[in-house]
């Protein structure tokens, strides 16, 4: 069974036990489910496997992602820790943690309104337990994110998010990074929905960027007062510039947000 089988198996497993006692989630919560501004607390385990790298052979990578999202008041916080598995040299790989990345967006518009906007600080700690795995550099940055869920049909959105190094070892790069992240969510019924959510980076010390397209489907169960959110997204790179960027990635996850008392 090779990684991204077993990632997609556990994954299934994970959701399928409590969805045997599952309730029908309600519109508005299909609505949230994929909603970063959503105004309550989740816990997502997300996971990007890459079987192909342009510029290594035979290579191949993971990123799993634990991410924690919590709200204070119109202020929606996002911690993000990354655990990478890549390669250094000819078969030779590097597994351990990444840097940690923190952002909150506030609120502009009313959290209870079919569209919102929300923008804010960034800023990423040099957690990372090896240079292959993160540079040594402090960075900060800003996010804005947009999300319209007017429609019980059709959710659609962007993030966008820079960084740059403000800190650290001065013997490595700096950091110069833009991240964008079109996604759009089409609801099918009964909780399953197809999904695309690929993320654009573009690297301005480097000079690499990456951009891919996907096309996935997820499934949306509410059990007690959780609503889980299982998916999975092949992604096609179809623009890129640089050595070690994959020709292809499995996006999967699982996202879990916490109703609380009803």
């Amino acid at each position: 069974m090779n990684k991204c089988t077993l990632i997609l198996v556990s994954l299934s497993v994970c959701v399928a036990a409590p969805a045997f006692a599952s309730d029908q989630p309600s519109e508005q919560q299909l609505k949230q489910a994929n909603n970063p501004l959503a105004d309550m607390r989740a816990f997502n385990v997300q996971n990007y496997y890459m079987p192909d790298l342009l510029g290594f052979s035979d290579a191949t990578a993971n990123t799993a992602w634990l991410r924690y999202v919590h709200p204070f008041g119109r202020w929606i916080t996002r911690t993000s820790l990354p655990l990478k598995h890549v390669p250094t040299a000819v078969d030779a790989y590097e597994s351990g943690l990444g840097n940690l990345n923190l952002f909150a967006a506030y609120l502009v518009t009313p959290p209870d309104k079919g569209v919102q906007f929300g923008v804010g600080p960034l800023a990423a700690l040099p957690t990372a337990t090896d240079d292959a795995l993160g540079a040594d550099k402090w960075d900060l940055g800003a996010a804005a994110v947009y999300f319209n869920l007017k429609s019980p049909r059709l959710q659609y959105g962007g993030l966008i998010t820079y960084q740059a190094s403000v800190a650290g070892d001065d013997d490595l790069p700096d950091d110069s990074l833009m991240v964008l992240q079109p996604f759009a969510m089409w609801q099918l019924g009964k909780g399953t929905y197809l999904r695309s959510a690929p993320i654009w980076a573009f690297d301005f010390e480097s000079d690499s960027y990456l951009v891919p397209i996907g096309l996935g489907i997820g499934k949306i169960v509410k059990v007690g007062n959780t609503v889980f959110n299982i998916f999975v997204e092949p992604q096609f790179t179809v623009l890129s510039k640089g050595n070690g960027v994959p020709s292809l990635q499995i996006f999967a996850g699982l996202n879990m947000q916490f109703l609380g008392k009803e």
